[in-house]
This record gives structure tokens, sequence and C-alpha cells, in this order.
């Protein structure tokens, strides 16, 4: 998880293209949609079917939606307190949060993609049931990329440490576990390929593989985009970032491998 350099808070905190007002209120906008949706899809579904509704936190689609609702919402504070004082909130937390959150926002800009891959390459038969079943899917299972892709875009956070593709495969390999787990609980099994009653254990350990090395080079990916995003920030101009406040001041952080100095200036 750590890196050996400290984290530069103001770089999570602000964007290159938008003002710290405008991305504090996207990123508070997509954190309330993601929690409305949740809301009314728990509540559907537990009228129609409160078994489902049980096993709602079983599914990782759910588990990386309701994460990715909270880092924007964490995240539209953190913009917020860096609009306000010139300071975010993020700055202020012990450097062991600090690169909790950096590792948050590699999950977030990793796992949707993982989620959006697997669902409509492996998982989805072609038609949904309902409208309902439509809003909610393409919901979770596509916007859900898309509001990776605006945060992979518009940040000005720094390409993840190759150590954290080492946790992001940590971490899936323990959901996995979960998985099993749960059938052997509730006897179900939240993805179908991971049934061994319908395919060989070979098969079921191939898919398991395949969605690992999926995680890795995801993050592959993810990591040169968001080094092909500062190139072409610094190309612009704009590599400083929007980091205007509502008092007319801009600060930015002087990070040094031994300390993490913050500092701001009043424009004339």
């Amino acid at each position: 998880m750590w890196s050996p350099a400290p984290i530069d808070p103001v770089r999570y905190s602000t964007s290159w293209a938008l003002s710290p007002l405008a991305y504090a209120s996207l990123r508070a906008l997509i954190s309330f949609y993601i929690f409305t949706s949740l809301i009314v899809i728990l509540s559907i579904d537990g009228e129609r079917s409160p078994s489902l509704a049980r096993q709602h936190f079983s599914y990782f689609t759910n588990l990386t939606f309701w994460g990715l609702g909270f880092y924007h919402a964490f995240a539209a504070l953190h913009t917020a307190t860096y609009w306000l004082n010139g300071r975010p909130l993020l700055a202020r937390w012990a450097g062991w949060l600090q690169q909790l959150h950096a590792l948050f926002y590699t999950t977030v800009v990793t796992y949707p993609f993982i989620v959006t891959i697997v669902f409509w390459g492996l998982l989805f038969n072609g038609s949904f049931k309902d409208r309902f079943a439509a809003w909610s899917n393409v919901t979770e299972h596509a916007l859900n990329s898309v509001f990776a892709l605006l945060e992979l875009i518009l940040a000005r956070a720094p390409s993840p440490p190759w150590l954290h593709a080492l946790w992001l495969v940590i971490m899936l390999s323990l959901y996995l576990a979960v998985a099993f787990i749960t059938f052997a609980d509730q006897h179900f099994y939240v993805y179908g390929f991971l049934d061994d009653r319908k395919h060989s254990r070979g098969v079921v350990a191939g898919y398991i593989i395949g969605i690992l090395v999926l995680a890795i080079v995801v993050f592959i990916v993810v990591k040169f985009v968001i080094l092909g995003r500062e190139k072409a920030v610094k190309k612009m101009g704009k590599g400083g970032g929007q980091l205007q406040t509502r008092g007319g001041t801009t600060a930015f952080m002087s990070v040094r491998a031994d300390e993490v100095e913050l500092r701001s200036f009043h424009h004339k």
C-alpha cells in the first residue's frame, strides 16, 4: 500500500480542467446519483425478492458501486475544503490515511472497468426482463465506468505506484474467497462462473486466474493513461491545475522525500 514518498493532497483534490468549486460540485453530484440509485435498487429488490436484497452486499458489483459513492463523497469534501480555505481536508489527515486514500483512488479507477468488462463480456445474456433491470444494470455496469473515467481524466492525481497492483490483486482474491464462503453459508454462487457444479474445477480456476490477470492489465492501462494525461496537460500548459479558491488564493504543495509542506499566495 505504502509509497516511499508522501502524497500531494492538493493533486488528489483538484482538477486540471475544472475549478475547485465546479469539481467539488461534480464529485458531489456523482456521489448523490450513486447513493440514490443504490437506495432505489435496494428498495425495489426488497419488494420483489427479499432474499435478493439480503444478498446485496455479496456481489462485487454492488461493493464497488458503494465504493464509488463513498469515494466521490469524500473527494467532494476534500475539493470543497480546498476551495473554501486553500487547504483540503486530506492535507490534515495522518500520513497512513493519505496513503489509504491514494489506494482508494486506484481502486476507483480500476475495479469499475473490471466489473464492466466481466458483466458485458461474460454475464450478460443479451436482454433485460424489464425497464428497471435495464436501468439498474446500465447504472451499475456502464455508468460505473463512466464515473471512473471522469475521475481518471479530470483529476490531477498522479500515476499509482506499481505496489498498488499487488493490493488490487490481493483484495480481489479475498473477495473471490468470500464468494466461496458465501456459497458454503448461504448455498448460492454470486457469479455462475464460480460454480464448480456447472464447470470443472480447472475451468473455475481458469476464470479466477483470468480475472486476476485482467485486474493487472487494467491497472497497467490506467497507469499509462494517467501518465499520458499528465504529459498532455503539461503540453497544454495546465500542469498546475485549476487552483483558484473562494478567497482568491492559490495553494500548491511542495513535496520532498521527507516532508509535505503546504504553501499559498494571494493573487495581486
